[in-house]
């Protein structure tokens, strides 16, 4: 109703339009003056979150809210866990863990041991004398 108010200035008084309507005048008055913040708000999220996405694909999707906030500190934003929290959720962004390292090298077998052909000297005085294979 207020954005109709507005658009209709010219044609009608704001006096008549707030009967009509039976909104308060100051409330009009005040849409008018603070109506851009909504939109400001919206840009400033939207940069910030754009921040946590590069943190959170940087670490290769593993840190969670409390290392993105220390890394933004040190890139010099200062955000609360909790926002970092919120952004991450709105955006879908879970930490995955870091998988355990798994040996798959078996040394307790049977078979024989390769030569150790070169005894650790890998210094080669001239090309194709040292290769491995």
């Amino acid at each position: 109703c207020y954005e109709f108010m507005l658009e209709h200035l010219l044609c009608f008084s704001v006096v008549r339009m707030v009967k009509v309507f039976k909104v308060s005048r100051s409330g009009f008055y005040y849409w008018i003056k603070h109506r851009h913040k909504g939109i400001q708000r919206e840009a400033t999220r939207q940069e910030f979150d754009a921040k946590v996405k590069d943190a959170f694909d940087n670490s290769k999707g593993r840190d969670g809210s409390r290392r993105i906030q220390k890394e933004l500190a040190e890139n010099g934003d200062s955000h609360n866990v909790k926002t970092i929290a919120a952004s991450m959720k709105r955006q879908d962004l879970t930490p995955k863990a870091a998988r355990k390292f798994k040996c798959t090298t078996d040394s307790k077998h049977k078979m024989p041991v390769a030569p150790n052909l070169l005894a650790q000297d890998f210094n080669a005085t001239a090309p194709n004398q040292k290769w491995a294979g």
